[in-house]
């Protein structure tokens, strides 16, 4: 018998596999197909202060193993998301949470995290710095470590929930932005974030994409966001989410070698609705194959 639970920012999980945020929305969609409490948690929809309709069509666009999309955070804003999806989540889903947050300035980051507060089904909260900071001249806040410390702060003091900083990976050193947020308060680090990607229409001959670029995920991008983990393991002492190209209970050993404690599966619900059921059913096996007993002793075990 192998142990697959993991303890995430002081939260015990049943496993380590998370569907990631914008591939699962509120959970009870998949709950209609299979019981989403097999799941060690899932990151729900990115959620800001008001309703978002999100960025004009068309949004999505197949590339090689993978995809780019540019949703832009449509979501029904913070006050339907706590009167109506939570309580439909609650129904079919009897664990923490994680809850996704995003903003366009400090205050409106540190409102939706007030306001989250209060709910008692949210464990963590999951706040993505890849939003332009409007005051800012639109520049990522994930961009610098001053801003990315800004946003930390401003969260750490409107919430007493773990806090969870997602990073993007279109930066100079992402390790350096990680240690950033760690001084600032951090909880933990989710990372990593779509990369920055297009594709051009030959009929057209204009991109794909109604915003010409957008962000690429899929199964290619596993090495990148590998070599980013490990990289921000060497210099961050919190926990680590790895994610980007997961699909297999052997990613995820990979993923937790290099120095995440859980990982979110992302693109990969997108083509197989069962993915992350799956590969939670398959973990114990290939953990048996490598000889792993328990699942948390190898936390960085590549270093």
């Amino acid at each position: 018998m192998v142990n697959t639970k993991v303890n995430l920012c002081g939260i015990e999980i049943d496993n380590p596999v998370i569907p990631a945020s914008g591939t699962f929305g509120f959970g009870y969609e998949f709950a209609e197909i299979y019981d989403i409490n097999i799941l060690g948690t899932f990151s729900f929809k990115g959620t800001t202060k008001q309703e978002r309709f999100g960025n004009p069509t068309p949004r999505i666009a197949e590339c090689t193993a993978g995809m780019i999309n540019s949703i832009g955070l449509q979501n029904p804003g913070i006050d339907a998301v706590i009167k109506e999806e939570l309580p439909k989540l609650k129904s079919c889903f009897h664990k923490p949470v994680m809850a996704n947050v995003s903003g366009f300035s400090l205050e409106e980051y540190a409102y939706v995290c007030a306001a989250l507060d209060k709910e008692p089904q949210i464990g963590w909260i999951e706040v993505n710095i890849s939003c332009p900071n409007v005051t800012k001249g639109g520049m990522d806040f994930g961009t610098s470590e001053e801003a990315a410390a800004s946003v930390t702060k401003a969260v750490k003091k409107a919430t007493t929930k773990p806090v969870i900083i997602k990073l993007s990976p279109n930066v100079t050193n992402i390790a350096s932005i990680a240690s950033a947020c760690e001084a600032a308060g951090a909880d933990g680090i989710s990372l990593i974030n779509t990369l920055l990607g297009m594709r051009i229409d030959l009929r057209t001959k204009k991109p794909v994409i109604a915003n010409k670029m957008g962000g690429f995920s899929g199964r290619a991008i596993f090495p990148v966001a590998l070599r980013m983990v490990y990289q921000v393991k060497k210099a961050v002492k919190i926990p680590i989410v790895g994610m980007g190209g997961i699909s297999s209970a052997r990613d995820v050993i990979e993923m937790m070698l290099a120095g995440a404690c859980a990982v979110q599966i992302g693109a990969e619900n997108l083509i197989n609705p069962f993915a992350c059921k799956e590969i939670i059913e398959s973990l114990p096996d290939e953990m048996n194959k490598w000889g792993i007993k328990d699942i948390s002793e190898i936390v960085g075990g590549a270093h």
